[in-house]
């Protein structure tokens, strides 16, 4: 008979968020709990959150779910930067940071998203790692329910929270604003955390809020649609139609400005398990998280985060499919068929070649768009834990998960999201210099690298301007690109949702 494992108690003297003090595994024996291993830049981790919401509401009276934070990048060891992940990803259980990966290597951990399942005698009695596990969980756990009311070792009783959301409500204009467009027709913001976008002029005058500001997938008239969590745009001037990488619903929209209207073009609203390249139809391809997007002439060209890829649609045929990366995760270039990347979180374009942000192996990489086609990298070190703030030349470079990339007067403009800055890279020889930010997370305007940002994610630029998604600050920002001036946008009269009025249209 094999031997039962006891779950190494949970420390008491580390930081807890979503609840007023820690717990310990004694007190809640009779309960099954499950500890989830997680790092919040992970994709893969944020794919078995609504798996876990799911679970918990299912089960609220005989489960438990902990979320162990065990940080990858240094910026995510910030107690303040775990509060705001847990905000932006309405996170609802109890959440330990993990410092120094002390409760990982107490359980023996090996990779993110892991999950630990203790039964309520306080007995680990499995583990999963991985995404699509909720099936296998939901069996799990009802098994271990009847088992233990059959030995009256079950205590049936919900555990008190103190969610973070209570102690600080998101009640500004904008909430976690991933991506930014500027274009000739106005300024397009993926309002993310507030599940819609805001179009408004250059002089901060709202034009259209579109979207209900609650999530989910409708398509309809402006103010009926609704997305989840929106990220990267792109714009046909021609037609006036905004195309918008729908992130949680695992789509592709098209919003007709002229009539009003949002409607699905790509993706089922389930996400893919499928990694290998593939296409079909648009709306009969599930598409996996995807990021930014770009277009050139008839062809969408997305960065599709979920399965480490990049994909393009033909707009007039409606066929989506791979256009490059194998679907493993690492950083190796050469031929489109043999490329790989990391979690691929933004795009840009000159014509030529395609832009991307890597982010989870911190690296800018060009993708050929002519003949050869080949992917390169740029700068960075093309290594998933080859991360950190140098600014230098190709694989001397280092970045903290650039999430945002903007060709601009033959530069690109990056965003370099965990350390807080904005850098200015040369596609031609990999150079890199911090541009904007003092690399600290804050919220100051001035200029240059007297600035500072907190976990900026998206650029766009428009004429001598950058315009820059704040996102942990709820802001935009704009940069004279004469000056290097940074300040702070207003936006007259825009409110999150349910809170005041919106604007007609």
């Amino acid at each position: 008979m094999t031997p039962r494992v006891r779950a190494p108690e949970l420390p008491q003297n580390y930081t807890w968020l979503n609840i007023d003090k820690p717990l310990s595994l004694k007190e809640l024996r009779g309960r099954v709990v499950i500890l989830d291993f997680w790092t919040y830049c992970c994709i893969n981790c944020l794919h078995i959150l609504p798996d876990l919401k799911y679970l918990e509401q299912k089960y609220p009276d005989s489960l438990t779910v902990i979320g162990v934070h065990s940080a990858k990048f240094d910026n995510e060891k910030g107690i303040e930067n775990i509060r705001q992940a847990i905000l932006r990803y309405d996170i609802e259980h109890p959440v330990l940071v993990d410092r120094d990966f002390r409760v990982w290597e107490e359980y023996a951990v090996r990779a993110w998203p892991t999950f630990m399942i203790i039964d309520p005698e306080g007995y680990v009695v499995g583990y999963l790692s991985g995404e699509g596990k909720r099936d296998t969980l939901d069996e799990l756990i009802q098994q271990l329910i009847n088992q233990h009311q059959e030995k009256g070792t079950i205590n049936f009783q919900e555990i008190s929270l103190t969610l973070e959301k209570q102690r600080q409500p998101l009640i500004t204009p904008l909430a976690f604003p991933g991506k930014v467009l500027a274009t000739q027709a106005g300024l397009f913001i993926a309002d993310s955390g507030h599940h819609r976008l805001v179009m408004s002029s250059y002089n901060g005058e709202i034009l259209h809020l579109i979207g209900t500001g609650k999530s989910g997938l409708t398509d309809g008239a402006f103010n009926e649609a609704q997305f989840f969590a929106p990220q990267g745009m792109a714009f046909d001037r021609e037609n006036q139609l905004l195309f918008v990488a729908d992130t949680e619903n695992h789509t592709v929209r098209r919003v007709d400005l002229k009539h009003q209207i949002v409607e699905t073009i790509a993706g089922t609203g389930e996400q893919s398990h499928n990694i290998r390249p593939h296409g079909g139809a648009g709306l009969e391809t599930a598409l996996n998280s995807p990021w930014d997007i770009v277009q050139l002439g008839q062809t969408l060209f997305i960065a599709m985060a979920g399965s480490h890829q990049i994909w393009q649609m033909d707009l007039e045929s409606g066929i989506v499919k791979t256009y490059a990366g194998t679907g493993a995760e690492a950083c190796i270039d050469g031929l489109l068929t043999e490329s790989v990347f990391a979690q691929p979180s933004g795009i840009t374009i000159n014509g030529q070649e395609l832009y991307i942000a890597d982010s989870e192996v911190s690296s800018i990489r060009g993708v050929g768009l002519k003949e050869p086609q080949q992917v390169r990298t740029i700068c960075g070190s093309g290594q998933l834990f080859g991360f950190g703030d140098v600014d230098e030349q190709g694989e001397n470079v280092r970045l903290q998960h650039c999430l945002g990339v903007e060709y601009a007067q033959n530069y690109l403009w990056v965003a370099d999201t965990y350390n807080h800055k904005i850098k200015l890279v040369s596609p031609s020889i990999g150079n890199c210099q911090t541009v904007l930010g003092d690399g600290s997370a804050g919220l100051k305007d001035g200029q240059g690298q007297n600035t500072s940002f907190f976990e900026p994610s998206g650029l766009s630029a428009m004429g001598s301007y950058l315009y820059i998604s704040d996102t942990n600050n709820h802001a935009i920002r704009r940069v004279d690109l004469k000056t290097f001036e940074v300040m702070t946008l207003a936006f007259s009269g825009l409110c999150p949702p349910d809170v005041c009025i919106p604007p007609i249209g």
